[in-house]
């Protein structure tokens, strides 16, 4: 009875060790989630891109009435264009200032400031990318429609007219081939222009041909 004692005695002395020795392991550390270690901070341009995004949602919750993005049109897009004139920095004379059509006028004027067609590009383009980026159509983007496309161009002759600035369309023509046809038709006028000096089907590649294709007029009462 000793002996079974002892040895019932043994056994649970070795498994409380055995358990002492496995809670003294120090649990794992864990790990943070792969996004926060490829987390990398925002380029110039997407930081931008996302105050313009939040800007235009603001203008859409302050307009009258209140407009919700699945409902704005390239007119809206044209209004908060126009809204943003309040904010330019760029003088652009009116048609009856004395300023009118000058690179640099000697002194100042009282024309308004307004946005610069190169600020109104770039952020329509950014503007355009952050509307598909948060889940809208791209065959119904308002940035990319055909109104706000004219609207632009009209702002760019406009201010590039009212403070002298010369058109780039002259610097675009090479020599005398009309700049409005595309790139296959101008090929194609060219090899068309150096394939009509080409022989008729019905003459010879030899130039033997071609010299008795036109004999001359004593040729027949020589060879008689």
């Amino acid at each position: 009875m000793e002996l079974g004692g002892a040895g019932e005695g043994v056994g649970p002395s070795s498994s409380a060790s055995t358990s002492t020795s496995a809670d003294h392991t120090p649990p794992p550390e864990p790990q943070p989630p792969p996004q926060q270690q490829q987390q990398q901070p925002l380029s110039r341009y997407e930081s931008q891109k996302r105050r313009d995004w939040n800007t235009f949602l603001q203008y859409l919750k302050n307009h009258m009435p209140p407009l919700v993005l699945p409902r704005c049109s390239g007119a809206h897009v044209i209004e908060f264009l126009k809204y943003l004139d309040q904010f330019g920095k760029t003088k652009v004379h009116s048609s009856g200032c004395a300023f009118f059509g000058q690179l640099n006028p000697p002194s100042s004027c009282a024309c308004p400031l307004r946005q610069a067609w190169g600020s109104l590009d770039a952020l329509i383009g950014r503007l355009r990318a952050a509307y598909e980026e948060n889940g809208g159509n791209q065959e119904s983007n308002p940035f990319a429609a055909r109104a706000v496309r004219i609207y632009l161009r009209e702002v760019r002759e406009s201010q590039a007219k009212a403070r002298g600035i010369p058109f780039e369309k002259k610097k675009r023509k090479r020599g005398a081939v009309p700049s409005h046809l595309p790139r296959p038709a101008r090929s194609a006028a060219a090899h068309q222009s150096s394939s009509s000096a080409a022989a008729s089907p019905f003459a010879s590649t030899s130039s033997v041909p071609e010299k008795s294709a036109d004999p001359p007029a004593d040729g027949p009462s020589s060879v008689s």
